[in-house]
């Protein structure tokens, strides 16, 4: 018997946003006071050692970027969604940009306070890890640039430098176990988990 899948109807949308579901990153970066900034990303890729991601010009990572091209890609579980979210309404930007103000945005420089995370001491990079996030990477910005037909974001190219790991997702020594390993999705300004596995690609090495 052939079963005919049905096709939905489509219709064309204009969306204000485009978050269509990414992992949440916690970038770390160096302040000129000696502090860390974390900053809450949604937008990132990775492929080898090079993690690609985009931050807004008048937050603070931005700047501490130009200064210091170092920092620390913190990715989250879902069980931290929380702790991420408690990051949201701050910057570290002093005074506050007046397009984080109209978001009712806060001036805030101890974002571990405000989160409730723990710092640790990084290997190769200055700005410190988030103990809590179970993959951790230190990287070297190698390139920044400004697109022409979205002049308010950079787009960071770095390069992976040290990859710390909780060790209960590890499998084989070097592999992150995928069925013990989910990320933070952000999903059209919504968190999520990861669901049900469905497969794997015929290049996975477990």
């Amino acid at each position: 018997m052939n079963i005919t899948k049905q096709i939905p109807e489509i219709e064309t949308i204009k969306p204000k946003i485009l978050y269509y579901g990414t992992p949440v990153i916690l970038l770390n970066t160096w302040n000129e006071d000696g502090t860390v900034n974390i900053s809450p990303i949604s937008s990132s890729w990775a492929l080898g050692d090079c993690i690609v991601f985009g931050i807004g010009l008048e937050g603070k990572a931005f700047e501490n970027l130009e200064q210091l091209p170092e920092c620390v890609i913190n990715i989250p579980s879902p069980s931290l969604w929380e702790n991420v979210e408690q990051l949201a309404p701050y910057t570290g930007k002093n005074p506050v940009p007046d397009n984080k103000k109209k978001y009712g945005c806060a001036y805030q420089n101890d974002k571990y306070a405000i989160s409730g995370l723990t710092p640790i001491a990084s290997m190769l990079v200055k700005p410190t890890r988030i103990r809590e996030c179970p993959l951790q990477i230190e990287a070297r910005v190698k390139n920044i640039r400004i697109p022409d037909h979205s002049p308010n974001f950079a787009i960071i190219e770095s390069q992976a430098v040290q990859v710390h790991a909780h060790k209960e997702i590890i499998i084989e020594g070097n592999h992150i176990d995928p069925e013990k390993w989910s990320p933070l999705i952000y999903n059209f300004r919504h968190y999520f988990a990861l669901g049900d596995q469905l497969g794997k690609t015929f290049r996975s090495e477990i």
